[in-house]
């Protein structure tokens, strides 16, 4: 039994399943499915594929997800960064619409699902983590204005044809400004004016699909495709056909780093909207698992004309707060959108193009939290910056490369924090009876022969050198200097080249009549020590070179703690603060 939950998540909510649950689940299903229709065939629109495509990802992918997934209450299916990073993957390839856009939009799939898959049965979802939050924070901010610029053509009436940047993009429209389309302008701001005020009067109601509806049927009415307003058109009727990737050796080796972002960003998205679900509700996420349920929903998007997909933040909001209690919420939802496939398509021939960028355009909006990024500069300048840098290169250079650059960005940052760590001089602060860092307490009390500094890093080979310059400058202002105590309180582990460098500081400054003396150490840095022979190279008649404590350490080496101590010749004596 544990062995099959642990394969097949879905057994055991389906084997413990609460008949109090069926109502809630089904009307979350309800909700979602309006929610979910004509999303679905805009942000298939926006991934450059025919909008049936995305009602097709919205179904097998979300059945497969619901059996293998975790989570209980994320629907999975294709949000809009997916469509974006599908778009951005395969317009540079193809066409878009045509059949070989399509079948390389499916091989993206396949290649993404393989990818999830493989980083989750070899335990090595940590991986992602390598992407920082404001990191992704920059390129989803960065994304939604690329999206929201994707979609003025189709409010305008405009197309623009060919690859374009994001600064193209907007000279274009400047210049054709002139050659907008009246009717198709209006329909799209009548659509996103009221999909504004009804979202904020009816929040319980799916006022998408009631906004789209309306608009189709006004085009319907006043014959609005005879005055160029653009429609979705005829939309294949009944069940997704069975879909083949043709393997294209060339064709997999130019996307492949494309898949990697979108496995990541897909992974990082929908782990992001679980976790924060399951915190509310009071039970784990596998990450590991999350990845193989990915993983089997994109392979089987490939398999059953869908595009990438992952756990949408939107959705997965209103499924909870509708009520969705577990995953047959999402498989209900699945087969619903399978009876739309087959009973109403013709309703959708007269769709306006417009009030689907409409939908896009409100639904990106919701991925702005300029809060959020006020906050990251509030905590941690740099990570504010690696923010920025991700936002500027999507923006202006592609999705892809803005956020394999802002992670290196991130990346390099951090291992600077690293190499250049704080170290924090320490004194005696008698009122706390500590050892406390002379920055927050300039009253502790020091001593001339002895220096205590606290080491707050782990020691490797990048950060030993800034050690030995921290001492140098230390060294160079106390002529009576006799020991030098690093705490080593904030050392969880050491490497060989670090160890190697301590030899040398440690041997260097007993040449030149200066102990330095260890303490705080932490057991496996003890034992890397050992292993290295510290304990014959630097223990002798005099003191060892470790001790538990500061305070052990000073009195093992004849130095007082406190002016109450006797021996006023070697009290610790109080360091003046600088004018």
């Amino acid at each position: 039994m544990a062995v099959l939950e642990k394969i097949v998540p879905a057994y055991g909510w389906l084997r413990n399943y609460r008949r109090e649950d069926l109502p809630k689940d089904l009307m979350s299903a309800v909700i979602i499915t309006a929610m979910l229709v004509p999303q679905g065939m805009a942000y298939a629109l926006l991934a450059g594929l025919p909008a049936s495509y995305g009602l097709y990802a919205s179904t097998v992918p979300a059945i497969v997800y619901a059996l293998f997934g975790t989570s209980r209450h994320m629907p999975v299916g294709p949000p809009a960064l997916m469509a974006l990073l599908t778009f951005t993957s395969v317009s540079a390839l193809a066409e878009p619409r045509t059949p070989e856009y399509i079948s390389l939009a499916l091989l993206l799939a396949l290649m993404v699902g393989v990818l999830q898959l493989a980083i989750g049965l070899l335990h090595m979802g940590f991986i992602t983590n390598f992407i920082s939050h404001p990191v992704l924070s920059g390129f989803i901010y960065a994304s939604a204005v690329v999206i929201a610029l994707s979609q003025v053509e189709h409010l305008l009436g405009t197309p623009i044809s060919g690859e374009h940047s994001t600064v193209e993009v907007v000279l274009e429209h400047a210049r054709r400004i002139d050659e907008t389309n009246p009717w198709t302008l209006a329909v799209g701001l009548g659509s996103l004016a009221a999909l504004v005020v009804l979202g904020k009067l009816l929040p319980r109601v799916p006022v998408s699909l009631v906004v789209v509806a309306a608009a189709t049927l006004v085009v319907y009415l006043f014959g609005l495709d005879e005055k160029g307003v653009d429609i979705v058109g005829k939309v294949p009727a009944g069940l997704p056909e069975l879909s083949v990737p043709a393997l294209d050796l060339e064709a997999i080796r130019t996307l492949v780093s494309s898949a990697a972002v979108v496995a990541f960003v897909g992974f990082i998205e929908s782990i992001s909207v679980a976790k924060a679900i399951a915190a509310k509700e009071k039970y784990k996420i596998d990450s590991n698992q999350e990845l193989k349920a990915l993983g089997l929903a994109n392979a089987s998007a490939a398999f059953f004309s869908g595009f990438p997909v992952a756990g949408s933040f939107s959705r997965t909001a209103v499924q909870y707060q509708s009520g969705g209690r577990t995953q047959l919420a999402s498989i209900v939802t699945a087969l619903l959108v399978v009876a739309t496939l087959l009973l109403l398509t013709p309703l959708f021939y007269y769709l306006p193009n417009a009030a689907l960028a409409a939908v896009i355009l409100v639904a990106v909006y919701k991925l702005l939290d300029f809060e959020a990024a006020r906050k990251v500069f509030r905590i941690r300048r740099i990570d504010g910056y690696a923010l920025v840098v991700t936002f500027v290169l999507t923006l202006l250079w592609g999705v892809e490369q803005g956020i394999i650059i802002g992670a290196a960005f991130a990346l390099l940052a951090f291992l600077r924090r690293t190499a250049y760590p704080h170290i924090a001089e320490l004194g005696y602060v008698e009122e706390k009876d500590s050892f406390l860092g002379l920055e927050s307490f300039p009253e502790a009390r020091t001593h001339p022969e002895a220096l205590i500094l606290r080491f707050d890093a782990r020691l490797y080979f990048a950060n030993v050198p800034f050690l030995e310059e921290q001492l140098i400058k230390e060294v160079a202002d106390r002529p009576d200097l006799k020991w030098i105590f690093i705490d080593c309180r904030g050392v969880n582990s050491i490497d060989v080249t670090a160890i190697e460098g301590l030899e040398d500081l440690v041997s260097g400054y007993k040449a030149n009549g200066i102990e330095i003396v260890f303490t705080h150490m932490k057991l496996p840095v003890r034992e890397r020590l050992r292993k290295a022979g510290w304990d014959e190279k630097f223990i002798d008649a005099g003191h060892a070179y470790h001790y538990q404590t500061t305070r052990e350490a000073l009195k093992a080496v004849g130095l007082s703690v406190s002016e109450k101590e006797p021996d006023p010749e070697r009290r610790l004596w109080k360091r003046p603060i600088p004018e």
